[in-house]
């Protein structure tokens, strides 16, 4: 599947594979080793974690397992939220190394700007705190780039008029009806690649008939199309799925949507629900 072996280009020249497999959710053991497996065996090369999934090890060990050069695999994790401290940082990254036991880290991710229970507080200070062990991990190869998640316009232009490395990713929650446009232009204005996360809404637009229908123009199931809609946009998808099937179908993703279908999918609001 060619959507599998396509490459965005970050800033710093590093090449990350257009679909990533997320993790989230998927507990640590046989579900996130076996899922894991499966997508590397379908094809996909681009697998994101974090310390806060609990499941590092277990992806580590189906990576590890796969036999394939770890030249040819791109690995994201991410800092937990709660951690805004330099110590902390460096201490978080060793576990996570430890817990993949893969070399290097391709991609480290500042999981969010706040802790997850204190949504919206102000850790500016923090950030940069963090964000300069970040520099020193990227300066140092143990991670091949760095970057955010859940970082909105404001927490971005504190972070880049205090440190040096503009992030090279910024993972946001994004899907049909909720495109985060102001940060999306800001990552791109920025040469910030986005990442989404939740591309299927947690599973909320696939019963959306309005996607549905445009769907089956292509002979092709809600998912795909929600899932083609991020690449039309320049957006990596990360979806998820323990189901084999699934994760199947989420690549299957090589054709084209007409510029009024996107038109149309750009129009459509709170598909969430």
């Amino acid at each position: 599947m060619p959507a599998l072996i396509d490459t965005f280009t970050l800033s710093n020249g590093l090449h990350i594979p257009k679909i990533g497999f997320g993790t989230w959710q998927i507990p640590s053991g046989s579900d996130a080793y076996d899922a894991t497996k499966t997508a590397l065996d379908l094809g996909y090369r681009h697998i994101d974690t974090a310390l806060a999934y609990g499941n590092e090890a277990s992806v580590g060990e189906a990576v590890r397992d796969s036999g394939i050069p770890r030249d040819e695999l791109f690995i994201t994790t991410k800092l937990p939220a709660e951690i805004k401290t330099a110590s902390g940082a460096r201490d978080a990254f060793e576990e996570s190394s430890n817990n993949l036991d893969l070399g290097h880290v391709d991609l480290y991710l500042i999981h969010a700007p706040w802790p997850w229970s204190d949504m919206g507080s102000d850790h500016r200070d923090g950030n940069v705190e963090v964000w300069k062990v970040f520099e020193e991990l990227y300066d140092a190869g143990r991670t091949k780039s760095i970057g955010v998640s859940n970082f909105a316009v404001a927490d971005l232009e504190d972070l880049l008029g205090r440190t040096d490395v503009v992030p090279h990713a910024n993972q946001i929650r994004w899907f049909i009806g909720n495109t985060q446009d102001e940060t999306t232009a800001f990552d791109r204005e920025h040469d910030i690649l986005t990442e989404g996360y939740s591309p299927l809404a947690t599973g909320g637009l696939l019963e959306n008939e309005q996607i549905a229908e445009i769907a089956a123009k292509y002979d092709k199931t809600v998912a795909q199309v929600a899932i083609r809609y991020l690449l039309e946009k320049d957006v990596l998808p990360l979806p998820k799925s323990t189901t084999p099937s699934r994760i199947a179908e989420n690549a299957d993703v090589d054709f084209v949507l007409a510029a009024e279908d996107v038109a149309a999918l750009d129009a459509l609001e709170d598909t969430a629900n």
